[in-house]
């Protein structure tokens, strides 16, 4: 019961990791498109590149800081594989098809067998 526990609990985690680094990765190309909306807006208007600058500077900055999550997030995925070897019941555990993380989109009917 406990290993089945611990095991779920892992599942979760992984799974939390998976859509996180997702939503980091969706947000950097929302951000690109925005991007290139400013810049194209700026060109229709027929206005000076200055105009708008310092906005494009601090979406610029957000950009940045999501790529340091998204290092962030890889690192703490990777700390957390590593981790594994040393709770126990998690060892041997992988999940699909040789991949130690769970497939990208998790299922809900997964069930453990005794």
């Amino acid at each position: 019961m406990r290993k089945q526990i611990i095991e779920s609990a892992a599942l979760e985690v992984a799974t939390q990791i998976r859509t996180v680094e997702d939503c980091i990765e969706d947000a950097l190309i929302e951000i690109a498109e925005l991007q290139s909306k400013m810049l194209r807006a700026r060109s229709a208007a027929g206005v000076g590149t200055a105009t708008g600058h310092v906005a494009l500077e601090q979406l610029a900055n957000a950009v940045q800081a999501l790529v340091t999550a998204r290092g962030g997030m890889a690192n703490c995925h990777s700390e957390l594989r590593d981790a594994k070897q040393f709770v126990p019941g998690l060892r041997t555990v992988s999940f699909g098809d040789g991949d130690e993380c769970p497939p990208k989109v998790a299922q809900a009917d997964l069930r453990i067998v005794a």
